[in-house]
């Protein structure tokens, strides 16, 4: 099997693994954010986007249960940071949107930065610039723990 072929046969599985769901992705970079929509849509999700926590807040608490699959969280941004945005979704009255999968998605790569992710809430941890199959594979990973 050709690498050619075999990396098509992936794009097609994550495709079907991930075709229907949804996904908020907030980030207050465009051209980051254009760059992540566009795999993700790739990838067969649906992307809805927020530039700023408080806004991914205020999405998240305004849907409904199963309306998002998980979250892409950057970290720092205006307005409210990713930190915080995941505490106030965590802290959510409705545990089917306080759990929702967050992951976040910074150029913070150091170990105090992946552990105050985590003791923020965070379900996993993506260093930008972003790795296509680390983010999918990532996002297979958060899924299947629902």
């Amino acid at each position: 099997m050709t690498a050619d072929r075999n990396a098509k046969e992936k794009a097609a599985e994550s495709e079907a693994g991930f075709s229907g769901k949804r996904l908020l992705l907030v980030e207050d970079n465009m051209v980051n954010l254009k760059i992540a929509e566009m795999i993700l849509t790739c990838a067969g999700f649906a992307v809805e986007t927020a530039e700023n926590g408080q806004l991914a807040v205020d999405m998240v608490s305004a849907s409904e249960p199963g309306d998002f699959s998980a979250i892409l969280m950057d970290i720092q941004m205006p307005v409210m940071d990713g930190y915080e945005a995941t505490r106030a979704i965590r802290a959510l009255e409705k545990p089917e949107l306080a759990e929702i999968p967050i992951v976040a998605l910074t150029a913070n790569t150091f170990p105090e930065d992946v552990e105050a992710a985590r003791e923020a809430g965070m379900s996993a941890h993506l260093a930008k610039p972003v790795d296509v199959q680390g983010l999918l594979s990532t996002l297979q990973s958060v899924h299947s723990q629902r």
